[in-house]
């Protein structure tokens, strides 16, 4: 565990991994934290530097006031990857974490040599729905939205899972007025003009029940980069990575082994 003060926040990082390896750098998505990676991390390839972040107002990583921008989480990151010389990194983003990635190549690409983007898409959601759920949540408070954000979370397996629960609990212990902030993040987001530009390898993943960002949503993402692979995984929702381990290490291992080291 460590903490590392980037663009001012202070952030949560854990890395495993070879140290001399090529920088593969996750980022979580809205309610979650690193954990959202565990069980990935055993089945991804060996000689690879494994790098984790909690995002601004979420895990052990500070809270500073919000509103945020996407602008500001991109520029955590870039200051993330200076801070610890990671060099050109591939950048691994799911729902919030892969709209920060597309900032992030965009604005610095000298940094990223290759992008995955899990469950995400250039607009994610109407602005006034962000803003009725931020008031709901300031109204009753994050738990109250539990329920309904695990259904968008999981396809139908997974919620019978004892595992469940757990999942409720991080939401739960999520920072609240670092949810709201970065909800406020998405809310005034739309990347289509900087992400129709990006010009390096990426790959796309979408989970087939995906209640946040519905498999046509993030194919129509894929569908502004050129020769974007994109992969759809059966019978999962929002956080495919979670749900089915060793389907989406299929689809993810190729690409980092065809890029580490650019």
């Amino acid at each position: 565990m460590r903490a590392v003060i980037a663009n001012g926040v202070t952030l949560h990082v854990q890395e495993a991994g070879d140290p001399n390896g090529q920088p593969v750098l996750f980022s979580n998505s809205l309610g979650t934290d690193l954990r959202l990676w565990d069980e990935i991390l055993p089945l991804l390839p060996d000689g690879l530097r494994i790098l984790r972040y909690d995002t601004r107002g979420h895990g052990l990583s500070e809270c500073p006031g919000g509103p945020y921008s996407m602008d500001a989480l991109s520029r955590d990151a870039i200051a993330l990857i200076e801070a610890m010389k990671l060099g050109p990194v591939i950048f691994v983003g799911l729902s919030i974490g892969g709209m920060i990635g597309q900032q992030l190549a965009a604005r610095r690409p000298d940094l990223v040599i290759a992008l995955v983007l899990s469950n995400t898409a250039v607009k994610m959601g109407d602005p006034q729905a962000w803003q009725d759920r931020i008031a709901a949540i300031q109204a009753d408070g994050l738990a109250a939205l539990e329920s309904a954000v695990l259904d968008r979370w999981f396809g139908p397996d997974f919620r019978t899972s004892t595992n469940l629960p757990l999942w409720g609990a991080m939401l739960a212990r999520t920072p609240q007025a670092g949810y709201t902030a970065c909800c406020a993040a998405i809310a005034g987001c739309d990347l289509t003009e900087t992400t129709r530009v990006l010009r390096l390898p990426v790959l796309v993943i979408a989970g087939s029940d995906d209640g946040a960002s519905p498999p046509d949503l993030v194919a129509a993402t894929a569908a502004l980069i050129p020769k974007a692979d994109f992969h759809v995984i059966d019978r999962t929702g929002h956080l495919p990575c979670v749900e089915n381990s060793a389907a989406y290490a299929a689809i993810l291992n190729p690409f980092l082994k065809e890029y580490a080291h650019g």
